[in-house]
């Protein structure tokens, strides 16, 4: 059985929901202390917490805080602040899924709907770490030994409750001596690969090599590698898989290449309400985190920031979540996995 990291990005104490601030990481180890839900929800919108099981989990400590704002001042709009929340990173689903399960605990008849709320929120934090773990092992087990991985952006520790869904399997794999080398993209504007990925691959003792996004396919046709693991955002009902800016880019040349894609979600990521990855919601930010990293200022220059792409299902060569593996996945095998228990 796998274990989790030693990096815990998310953690309750004091009745205060502490985050590790992941804008400074690995220079900086800060926390960020939520005492509100207006804090929690600047926190994901700030990118001081990202990646969509962390959002999620975040955000429903984020509820319960609220609720407690609102025992303490009968005017506060505890509806309008969900709201709030909800809109914080309007992509990852995660986030509007922990939300609903609080929603649906404040709208219930529980006499201790403090209680019930703080409990929720505490056992979706133990849930998600149990079921990276499951998914770790799950695609560690389509790893042959040897094999050569390349991931994007971050989808580890730093991104869940303190495994990974990506490098959850790549740690599984690791774990059962099948690596024989990992590969990690930069991830720009915001270098999450090399930040995050790189520094929390190292705190574990798992050796990777970094490579800028440009060199990608000189990776995949020079170097055998064997398969592309990555995380997602959101995973649509016909298979489509919404991830990190540039994901969509790397299937398509490892498809060229003949290069095997497993994308690791857990179930909470797929949206079965939402048919293709067309109809998603892609989020741009601010064209400063271009233009600003390189400090260009001129009026003539302007920039496009996507922070997401959608790579079809077709390029995908299995999806792995706590609940199974989905190879070459199509509508039917997603409303399968999604109705089994």
């Amino acid at each position: 059985m796998s274990h989790p990291s030693a990096i815990s990005p998310i953690r309750w104490e004091n009745n205060k929901l502490v985050l590790l601030d992941q804008r400074y990481l690995p220079s900086k180890h800060d926390d960020y202390v939520c005492s509100t839900l207006e804090q929690a929800a600047q926190g994901i919108a700030d990118l001081v917490v990202r990646g969509a099981p962390a959002i999620g989990i975040t955000a429903a400590y984020a509820v319960y805080l609220g609720f407690q704002q609102l025992q303490q001042d009968t005017d506060y709009d505890l509806t309008a602040a969900l709201d709030e929340l909800t809109n914080a990173r309007p992509t990852a689903v995660n986030l509007a899924w922990a939300v609903e399960q609080q929603k649906q605990i404040l709208n219930g008849n529980s006499s201790d709907i403090s209680g019930k709320l703080l409990e929720n929120a505490k056992h979706i934090h133990q849930q998600d770490l149990d079921d990276n773990i499951k998914m770790g092992d799950f695609g560690a087990g389509l790893i042959e030994p040897g094999s050569r991985v390349v991931t994007h952006c971050n989808a580890g520790a730093l991104a869940t409750a303190g495994y990974g869904t990506a490098l959850g399997v790549i740690r599984s794999a690791w774990s059962e001596n099948k690596l024989e080398k990992v590969f990690a993209s930069e991830t720009r504007p915001w270098l999450q690969g090399l930040r995050l990925t790189a520094w929390e691959l190292a705190e574990d003792q798992i050796p990777v090599t970094l490579i800028v996004e440009g060199a990608a396919s000189s990776l995949l046709g020079r170097k055998k590698i064997d398969w592309v693991i990555v995380g997602s955002d959101r995973i649509c009902a016909n298979g489509d898989v919404v991830n990190k800016v540039g994901t969509c880019n790397l299937a398509i040349m490892a498809k060229h290449y003949g290069v095997k894609v497993m994308v690791a979600a857990p179930t909470s990521t797929i949206d079965m309400n939402t048919e293709s990855g067309d109809m998603v919601d892609i989020e741009n930010r601010s064209s400063q985190e271009i233009l600003g990293q390189n400090y260009l200022d001129n009026e003539a220059v302007s920039a496009w920031n996507p922070v997401f792409d959608v790579t079809p299902a077709e390029l995908v060569s299995a999806i792995v979540t706590e609940k199974g593996i989905i190879l070459q996945p199509d509508k039917d095998k997603m409303s399968a996995l999604m109705a089994s228990k």
